[in-house]
């Protein structure tokens, strides 16, 4: 150890002898190079920090919002059946993640319910949002298409989701059952669902229309790839734990 303390001294020593022997100018000029560097190295780590890691569940009361939350956080359905009237709200590694090596960045997930009274609380956790995974029954679709259509068509047109980019994957939940429809089905009648609710919204004045963006693109029939951020058509099975579709698209946009 002394041996180690002695030649650190005389380290010391040797660049204290080089400094004297700089112009002032010269020092002045590398300090300012240091103190420049160290601003920017802490900038850059405040703003790699500041990056949002919130996921947002939604959709209508019965796609299957809860059963996703506790298959994502547990890697279990925990018999999520029952409709929730509380938003559940957790930050965690994915269950699927759970025995990977190297870093790995907890998600935080807020399981927003769906029923009409609450829709409110989607307003407030959207601005911290990474990305919304929009929930659809593809079991019992036509019946809910749209109700579905309409909370989409309110989240897509959102100032917020359009100023942001906010990227969305609409995931056609229970495609497990021999009964329900197929991603590329649900994403051509939301389309045209979305283009009817689009029309006939553009009709009333922009006065009576507060915090809306215009969908779409003028003459044209609406489809999602003409959205300002990035929608995504997924499919899966919550309860069976086929959810590899939004865990990809979770660790597309919360890097480790």
């Amino acid at each position: 150890m002394d041996e180690w303390v002695r030649q650190a001294e005389a380290w010391a020593g040797q660049a204290e002898h080089w400094i004297r022997q700089q112009p002032p100018e010269q020092i002045y000029v590398a300090v300012a190079v240091i103190i420049v560097t160290i601003l920017v190295l802490v900038a850059a780590s405040c703003l790699k920090s500041s990056k949002p890691n919130t996921i947002v569940l939604s959709g209508l009361s019965g796609s299957g919002k809860t059963v996703l939350f506790y298959q994502l956080r547990d890697g279990s359905s925990h018999q999520g059946t029952v409709t929730s009237m509380t938003h559940n709200n957790a930050t965690f590694v994915l269950h699927s993640e759970l025995e990977r090596k190297g870093k790995v960045k907890p998600v935080h997930v807020i399981d927003v319910p769906g029923h009409a009274r609450l829709k409110s609380k989607l307003d407030e956790v959207l601005p911290q949002a990474a990305g919304i995974v929009f929930v659809v029954d593809a079991l019992d679709f036509l019946s809910s298409m749209q109700a579905a259509a309409e909370y989409l068509y309110d989240i897509l047109t959102k100032a917020t989701v359009v100023k942001k980019r906010i990227p969305v994957l609409i995931f056609c939940n229970k495609t497990d059952k021999v009964t329900a429809h197929s991603k590329e089905f649900i994403k051509k009648q939301l389309e045209k669902e979305v283009n009817k609710l689009r029309e006939s919204r553009n009709a009333i004045s922009s006065a009576d229309i507060s915090d809306e963006v215009q969908l779409g693109l003028p003459g044209e029939a609406f489809n999602f790839s003409q959205c300002q951020n990035k929608v995504i058509v997924d499919e899966g099975a919550g309860l069976t734990g086929d959810v590899s579709a939004v865990e990809q698209f979770i660790r597309e946009y919360v890097k480790p």
